[in-house]
């Protein structure tokens, strides 16, 4: 079977194991009903020769026991009620020995007539407005539905044949419209945030968890690391602008000690929380906050210095870049039973499950959707559904209608065999009674 099914598509393979598992069920209830109604032959046919037996038992005995007379009554009539019984639900499938009897084998000659007075008799009654109607109120689809999506596995079974259909869809489309698609969302995303406020609110984040200190002290540190590597070029700059009748260990007598200045005042700032350096650079932050989040000319340039970036062609490029890495990546997870995908796909329908299970309203919304909906499909088509029934069951051919009819009822009437034997048996033993009574 799997070599078979080899160059199907998996879709169209996943079908095919739906529908083989479903004929697998047919197969095995159609067994054990064929099974029972065996069973139940057996059982009527066998009470029919357990009276021929005590027939023949009480026939032979009622001479020597005057009671067995009433022994051979009831059985006598049970013989008659069971072959009575059993000629007339073997005529309604067949001819009784194959002899074709009149008003014999009932299904098989009216095969037609059946067919249309069964699809008559169902559109007729079965689907009815009113019928309908009532039917589909008592249904709550939304919160059957909700409650099955929930269960894990459930949620997972439906997150796989939605995933599965991404690569046709994908397909369809095109691979350079998603691409264009993903650049276009993902500039149109960018371009949605004002890019002002966004600057306060990081501003916000940084100075609320101390990483503006943090940059500060970097500052310093280049500075400080900046005059002691360029320390010498700065003795040459001085000598150079310097008048010719200094002497030049005068420049170098004062540069030495304004730049020791300097690093006493970048290490006092450094280690001195409310150095003025410190303190001027924290206002300036706060200031340059609150400026970003409400300074209409700061929002203004933002929006220009954002327009500017994303119109450049190194970000466009790069914008590309990254829509196509994210199709790729959405192809790649596509494939994938565990993926990202498949994940969101999952947890996504069980949010959705639990949305509905707790939104009463919107499951009556729901339910109202779909109960009109089936209603419109089916009533005003009642008369196609029973005409396509009709139809069905005139395509069978005589054999399998009375194969599939028998299956159904075939073990009920087997009873009508056991209680005509029985009732016949009592109705023969009353007359007996009576005959005995008046002679």
């Amino acid at each position: 079977m799997a070599d078979c099914c080899a160059g199907f598509p998996s879709d169209a393979r996943r079908a095919m194991a739906i529908d083989t598992s479903i004929d697998s069920a047919a197969l095995s209830l159609t067994d054990e009903r064929r099974a029972q109604l065996r069973q139940m032959r057996l059982f009527a046919t066998g009470l029919l020769v357990l009276m021929l037996v005590l027939f023949i038992a009480a026939s032979m005995l009622r001479s020597m026991w005057p009671g067995f007379a009433y022994v051979r009554a009831f059985t006598e009539a049970a013989m008659v009620g069971a072959c009575a019984d059993w000629f007339a639900v073997v005529s309604l499938f067949r001819h009784p020995f194959g002899i074709p009897l009149p008003h014999t084998a009932v299904i098989g000659k009216h095969k037609v007539r059946i067919a249309e007075n069964f699809g008559a008799f169902v559109s007729g009654n079965f689907i009815m407005p009113a019928e309908v109607a009532a039917k589909l109120e008592s249904i709550d689809a939304a919160g059957w539905a909700a409650r099955w999506i929930r269960e894990p596995g459930n949620a997972r079974q439906v997150a796989t044949r939605l995933q599965h259909l991404f690569p046709s869809l994908l397909e369809l489309v095109g691979d350079r419209p998603v691409r264009e698609y993903g650049r276009g969302l993902i500039r149109n995303g960018i371009d949605s945030i004002a890019a002002a406020p966004l600057g306060a609110r990081l501003l916000s984040v940084l100075i609320a968890h101390g990483h503006h200190e943090t940059a500060f002290d970097m500052a310093l540190d280049q500075a400080q690391r900046f005059i002691d590597e360029h320390k010498d070029q700065i003795r040459q700059n001085v000598a150079n602008s310097s008048a010719r009748w200094v002497r030049g260990w005068v420049d170098g007598r004062i540069l030495d000690a304004f730049l020791v200045e300097v690093q006493k005042t970048i290490d006092d700032a450094r280690s001195v929380p409310d150095h003025p350096w410190r303190l001027e650079y924290r206002g300036m932050l706060g200031d340059l906050t609150v400026r970003l989040a409400d300074d209409p000319q700061m929002l203004a340039h933002g929006e220009r210095i954002k327009s500017e970036v994303l119109d450049n062609d190194v970000v466009e490029g790069y914008l590309e870049w990254l829509s196509s890495e994210a199709g790729e990546k959405v192809q790649a997870e596509v494939g994938k039973d565990d993926g990202v995908l498949m994940q969101c796909l999952e947890r996504g329908l069980q949010a959705v499950g639990s949305w509905l299970d707790e939104n009463a309203e919107v499951r009556v919304l729901i339910n109202r959707w779909a109960q009109q909906l089936v209603f419109n499909a089916i009533v005003p088509n009642r008369k196609e559904i029973g005409a396509f029934i009709s139809e069905v069951i005139a395509r069978w051919d005589t054999t399998t209608l009375i194969d599939k009819l028998e299956l159904q009822v075939g073990k009920d009437l087997q009873y009508i065999r056991i209680n005509g034997t029985l009732i016949g048996g009592l109705v023969g033993l009353g007359i007996f009674l009576i005959d005995r009574l008046f002679t």
